[in-house]
C-alpha cells in the first residue's frame, strides 16, 4: 500500500468540488444538475470509472474546464471519483445543494477556491480517496472586528439579511 498527496491543479479564483459516486449514469446527471441549478454555467467534469473501460468520462460546457477536470481526473486516478471545476463567477454554495441530491453521489471531500491537495491511497489497481488538505490552518480565533466583518460581508454579498 502507498500513500500519495496529490495536488488539484486550478487558477487562482476558481472552485472545484470532488466527490465520489458509484455509476457511469453520474456524468450526464451531474451535468444535468449544474445547468439546471445556475442556467449559463460554465464548468468542466470528469468522473473515473472504476470497472469495464475504466476511463475518465467527462462533460461540461467549456472545453478548457473540462480539459482541466480531466487532467485532475487522471492525477487523482481513485474509482469511481468526480472533479467538477466551476468557471470564474461561478460556487459551489449554489450548486452544491443540486451535486449532493444526485441519486448517483455519495460523498463531497470537499467544495472550494482554496488550494486542495487529495489524499491518495494505492495497492495493486485500486486507487481511493483517504481525505482531502483545504486551504491552510487556522492563524487564530476571530475577535469581535472579525465576527462584524464577516456578518457584513455575507449581507454584502446577499447571503443574509440585513436586520433593522
Amino acid at each position: 500500500m502507498e500513500l500519495k498527496i496529490v495536488p488539484v491543479e486550478k487558477p487562482d479564483g476558481l472552485n472545484v468540488i470532488l466527490g465520489m459516486a458509484h455509476f457511469i449514469k453520474t456524468v450526464e446527471d451531474l451535468h444535468e444538475a449544474l445547468v439546471t441549478a445556475v442556467p449559463g454555467i460554465q464548468f468542466g467534469l470528469a468522473f473515473c470509472e472504476a470497472s469495464g473501460k475504466r476511463l475518465v468520462r467527462k462533460s461540461g460546457t467549456s472545453g478548457p474546464l473540462v480539459e482541466l477536470a480531466v487532467r485532475n481526473a487522471l492525477a487523482i486516478g481513485a474509482g469511481h471519483s468526480f472533479l467538477i471545476v466551476l468557471g470564474e463567477g461561478f460556487y459551489p454554495i449554489n450548486v452544491l445543494h443540486a451535486v449532493k441530491a444526485c441519486p448517483e453521489v455519495v460523498r463531497v471531500f470537499a467544495a472550494t477556491a482554496n488550494p486542495l491537495s487529495v489524499v491518495v491511497v494505492e495497492q495493486g489497481e485500486q486507487r481511493g480517496i483517504l481525505g482531502v488538505l483545504d486551504g491552510h490552518k487556522p492563524l487564530g480565533v476571530e475577535a469581535e472586528e472579525d465576527v462584524a466583518w464577516r456578518k457584513e460581508l455575507l449581507r454584502k454579498l446577499g447571503y443574509k439579511v440585513a436586520l433593522s
